[in-house]
């Protein structure tokens, strides 16, 4: 009883108030990331839940992003070996290399952009490609849709210019009206081994919840720290204005 009294005696209206309004506003900041956190948790579920649905086989029809996104597709085609984008600045294993990205003719009036798997980058030349195997004919590729072929960071958008065979990102819209192309609005990351010597070990899709429960540990911890300050200095404040005013402590 004699420390809340203590307390109350040494709070000031404008610095508690203060104290009070930056705890809220930290506490509140760190319920907001706890949310973001479970919304990331959440759409991880769904794209366990559509990566292990079954699998869609891609007919002559057009689909939009939301029918296929991050399903398990199927899809027989002609590779178009003119249009090919290699995706710069995708390493490896600390090794540099590319990402191959073909379009495939899956019917006269569709086309469906592959990812096709990573490729070394000739150390010696850093503009040459590597070889690597395209099948002539049809061929059945099967993999995971998503709505693009993976994207690096990149400042402006001058390594990613129209005409540019080796590029750092590559927007399936864009690609789209450069080439006339009647492309599927999605890109298929392909998972089967169709004897072309491309790596395919996808790294799976980070969810960022972790990231977001860091910043909620350190919004609640300035809360917790700013109401301990808080109450520590007006309890030290009130010990000083009691003993100012008891003869007997003053003695």
């Amino acid at each position: 009883m004699y420390a809340l009294k203590t307390l109350l005696r040494g709070m000031r209206p404008v610095p508690a108030l203060l104290i009070l309004l930056g705890v809220m506003l930290t506490a509140a900041l760190g319920a907001w990331q706890y949310q973001r956190a479970q919304m990331r948790l959440a759409r991880q579920a769904l794209i366990e839940q559509a990566e292990h649905a079954p699998v869609i086989a891609l007919g002559a029809q057009t689909y939009s992003l939301s029918d296929v996104v991050n399903r398990r597709v199927r899809v027989t085609g002609r590779f178009l070996q003119n249009r090919v984008v290699y995706l710069d600045n995708r390493p490896r294993n600390e090794l540099p290399g590319f990402y191959v990205v073909m379009a495939l003719q899956t019917a006269p009036d569709h086309v469906v952009l592959v990812n096709r798997g990573w490729l070394p980058r000739d150390l010696r030349d850093r503009a040459a490609i590597m070889p690597y195997a395209t099948p002539a004919g049809d061929i059945t590729i099967e993999g995971i849709a998503q709505p693009d072929a993976s994207r690096a960071f990149e400042l402006g958008q001058g390594g990613s210019a129209a005409g540019l065979v080796i590029r750092q990102n590559l927007d399936v819209a864009d690609y789209a009206r450069e080439t006339s192309l009647p492309l599927q609005p999605f890109v298929v990351m392909q998972t089967n081994d169709t004897g072309d010597h491309l790596l395919r070990d996808w790294p799976a899709p980070a969810n960022g919840a972790d990231r977001n429960y860091g910043y909620m540990a350190q919004w609640f911890g300035m809360s917790l720290i700013l109401a301990l300050l808080g109450l520590r200095l007006a309890y030290r404040r009130g010990r000083r204005l009691a003993t100012a005013t008891d003869p007997f402590k003053r003695a």
